[in-house]
C-alpha cells in the first residue's frame, strides 16, 4: 500500500476503466450528434448551382434543376422582350407586386437582373405542375393568333407570358417565382445564391 491508503494497481484499474468509459461513451454519442447535421446529399440539394448561359442562343431555353425544381434559363430576343409590355393589361399581376414571388432586383416589367435573360422556377403556381414551353407566337403555339408567347399550363388551362407572370381568370393565383441568383461573369450566373449569399 503506498502513503495515500490507495493500492497502486487499482488506481490503474480505475484509470483504465474511466478510459474505457470515456471513449465507449464518445462513440455511443457520436451518431447522435451526426444526425443533426445535414447529410451530404441534403446540402447538395439545396447547395446553390452554377450554370454556363454562353452556349444559349436568343430565343432558346435551359432548364437546369435546384433544390430538386426545374429552373428555366430562357434568353429573350428583342421581339420577347417588346412583347412584354403588349400584354401588361391582360395579366392579373403585371408589376410583380406579389413580393414573395422574386427578389427585389427582379421586381421589374422583365423580372430579370439583365432583360435578356429570364431565370425562373418551372412549377405552376396553382398546383405545381410543369407547364408547357409555349415560346412561339401566334398560331404556332396552338393558343390562338393574339397569343405573344409565354407558358402554357396544361393541367388547368394556367397561363404565363415570356416573363412568368400570370394571365388574369386563370387558376393560377400569381406569378411564376423567380429564385434567388447572380451573375457570377457574363456567362455564368448562380442559382440559389445572390449578393446576400445563398438562399
Amino acid at each position: 500500500m503506498s502513503k495515500e491508503g490507495v493500492n497502486p494497481r487499482r488506481r490503474r484499474l480505475l484509470a483504465i476503466t474511466s478510459g474505457l468509459g470515456v471513449v465507449g461513451t464518445a462513440f455511443a454519442v457520436t451518431p447522435f450528434i451526426l444526425s443533426m447535421f445535414p447529410s451530404a446529399r441534403a446540402k447538395a440539394a439545396g447547395a446553390p448551382v452554377e450554370v454556363d448561359i454562353s452556349n444559349i442562343e436568343p430565343g432558346q431555353l435551359l432548364t437546369v434543376e435546384w433544390r430538386g425544381k426545374p429552373v428555366w434559363i430562357l434568353r429573350r430576343t428583342p421581339e420577347m422582350l417588346k412583347s412584354l409590355h403588349d400584354v401588361d393589361p391582360h395579366l392579373a399581376d403585371p408589376k410583380s407586386k406579389v413580393v414573395d414571388q422574386q427578389p427585389a432586383y427582379a421586381r421589374n416589367e422583365a423580372r430579370s437582373i439583365k432583360p435578356e435573360i429570364l431565370v425562373m422556377v418551372g412549377i405552376c403556381t396553382h398546383l405545381g405542375c410543369s407547364p408547357d414551353k409555349r415560346l412561339d407566337a401566334g398560331t404556332a403555339s396552338g393558343l390562338g393568333d393574339d397569343w405573344k408567347g409565354g407558358f402554357f399550363c396544361p393541367c388547368h388551362g394556367s397561363k404565363f407570358d415570356l416573363a412568368g407572370r400570370v394571365y388574369k381568370n386563370v387558376p393560377a393565383p400569381t406569378n411564376l417565382e423567380v429564385p434567388p441568383h447572380a451573375y457570377l461573369s457574363d456567362t455564368r450566373i448562380v442559382i440559389g445564391a445572390d449578393k446576400k449569399g445563398a438562399a
